[in-house]
């Protein structure tokens, strides 16, 4: 089974209608190219100063233009991340934090399934903004999630969550196929690190990862790494944007390669320590 994806690179801002109108763009790219699947990054309709909270009320209408955007396009989605005032059970986000939750959308802007970030960011890093800490303003999720695709089963996880291998060893065992990564990595955690832990996360799965990420300057003191990438079950880089622009990743996937590696080299079969 093949499918030909599309992982968006984005450059977001604080003005929600310019990051629309800059993703609008970039999907008609995907469809053009022929992509069936796209994934967005993390933060992709709001990125900076403004109220999380503030932005987490129009996330509904942010999901009423995806929902279009998938029919009119003919794509699946992997919607980044948006802020929500709700957990997925409908209760209200107590304390006046929000969700970060992903989205996957069908090619009828159907909702197939949403998964709430786990592991936040709380870390000190040297760069200009020095301190970051999204438990301030985001509950962490607690549900991990995979979806059924035309191609197979697609596992969800959100930027800070690439650290934590137990995470995707669950993805793994819930027969994970493809993992899709959105992502806002700053430039100095990136450029440590965001190569070797998607690499690492795909040989250690045994699926393709697809790292969909922010890149270059949000404002003053936010800049984030890029390098939307692809990887193979075998850790081989299928493609990688480098340019620190708004663009496009588009790579052919071919998920046969998983039966052989699998085949070849039975991780599951083997574990011993879980």
């Amino acid at each position: 089974m093949k499918v030909m994806l599309s992982a968006i690179q984005m450059t977001s801002g604080n003005d929600r209608q310019a990051n629309l109108k800059q993703l609008e763009g970039l999907l008609q790219q995907a469809s053009n190219a022929g992509s069936q699947l796209v994934v967005l990054p993390e933060n992709f309709a709001i990125f900076g100063a403004e109220s999380q909270y503030r932005s987490a009320e129009v996330m509904p209408e942010i999901l009423d233009w995806l929902q279009e955007a998938c029919r009119r396009h003919g794509l699946w989605m992997v919607a980044g991340s948006m802020p929500c005032l709700q957990r997925p059970s409908g209760e209200p986000v107590p304390d006046g934090r929000v969700r970060s939750a992903c989205f996957v959308l069908d090619d009828h802007g159907q909702l197939r399934a949403r998964y709430d970030k786990i592991h936040l960011f709380d870390v000190d890093v040297a760069d200009s903004q020095g301190s970051y800490r999204e438990s301030a303003v985001f509950e962490p999720g607690d549900q991990v999630v995979t979806v059924d695709t035309p191609w197979g089963k697609l596992g969800l996880v959100i930027c800070y969550d690439v650290r934590f291998p137990s995470l995707f060893q669950q993805l793994q065992q819930a027969g994970a196929d493809f993992l899709a990564l959105p992502a806002a990595f700053t430039a100095v955690t990136g450029a440590a690190h965001w190569d070797i832990l998607l690499r690492a996360r795909a040989i250690e799965t045994q699926t393709f990862v697809i790292g969909a990420a922010q890149a270059g300057w949000h404002n003053a003191s936010r800049e984030t790494w890029g390098h939307s990438m692809v990887v193979n079950p075998w850790g081989v880089v299928l493609g990688c944007r480098e340019e620190l622009t708004p663009g496009l990743l588009n790579v052919g996937c071919d998920l046969s390669e998983l039966l052989e590696i699998r085949q070849r080299m039975p991780l599951l079969a083997h574990r011993r320590l879980c």
